[in-house]
């Protein structure tokens, strides 16, 4: 029997739950395209530091998980286990080895550079630029990108109705296709698909979204840290 479109759409409220989802996510992006279309950081007495955006990109997504908290019930989940919580400190070990490691060119969508680079004229960095960037990538980035790769679009590729498909249920397509897509949305294409079929067994197999938020501001974390250390400033 062929489904019927009525049949093929999600309910009501599994559309606004998606809309929950997606909205951070897209204010994210949509503030960083901005800042791509301005030109970049930008730094002088009578032009506006467009590094400042990130901090405007990071209220804008937390604003809105705040605002629309009440849709993400996967956040009210069991407490955490040790061993769980372990596993997940470790997943996000290695997901960072894994983006910092010399890898072929190919493995880029196109030529690393440093779009972010918190630093005044003298070089001397900048611990206000550093402070936003990290807080918004340890503790914003990992909450609104696995409500929306892992939580929403994984799932959704299974069943319109997302919220009835326990994450365990996901299939192995949808864990590919959800990772291919975030690929897409980052430089290092392959690792960002690694780092996405990691994060997303996590959630099938605890079946709680924290442990791959907690994987993914571990690898953020670290990342933060190390291009800090190092100035490598690509990474950001």
């Amino acid at each position: 029997m062929t489904a019927t479109p009525r049949a093929y759409l999600a309910p009501d409220a599994a559309r606004a739950d998606a809309f929950a989802r997606a909205l951070p996510f897209f204010l994210f992006i949509a503030v960083l395209a901005l800042r791509g279309v301005l030109g970049g950081a930008a730094t002088g007495p009578d032009v506006a530091d467009l590094r400042w955006l990130y901090a405007v990109q990071a209220t804008a997504a937390c604003t809105a998980l705040l605002v629309l908290r009440g849709h993400y019930r996967e956040l009210s989940g069991p407490r955490l286990a040790p061993g769980l919580l372990l596993l997940s400190l470790a997943a996000g070990l290695v997901v960072f080895l894994l983006w910092i490691s010399p890898l072929p060119s190919w493995t880029h969508l196109g030529t690393p550079v440093a779009a972010f680079v918190p630093v005044d004229a003298a070089g001397t960095l900048r611990w206000d630029l550093i402070a936003t960037r990290s807080c918004g990538a340890v503790l914003v980035v990992p909450v609104m990108e696995e409500l929306f790769w892992r939580s929403f679009l994984m799932r959704w590729i299974d069943k319109r109705n997302f919220l009835s498909l326990p994450p365990a249920a996901a299939s192995r397509f949808a864990v590919l296709v959800s990772s291919a897509v975030f690929a897409l949305a980052h430089d290092q294409w392959l690792c960002a698909f690694a780092a996405g079929c990691i994060f997303a067994q996590i959630y099938r197999r605890t079946g709680n979204i924290w442990y791959a938020v907690i994987a993914h501001g571990a690898t953020n974390l670290l990342l933060a840290a190390w291009v800090i250390t190092y100035s490598a400033w690509a990474y950001w």
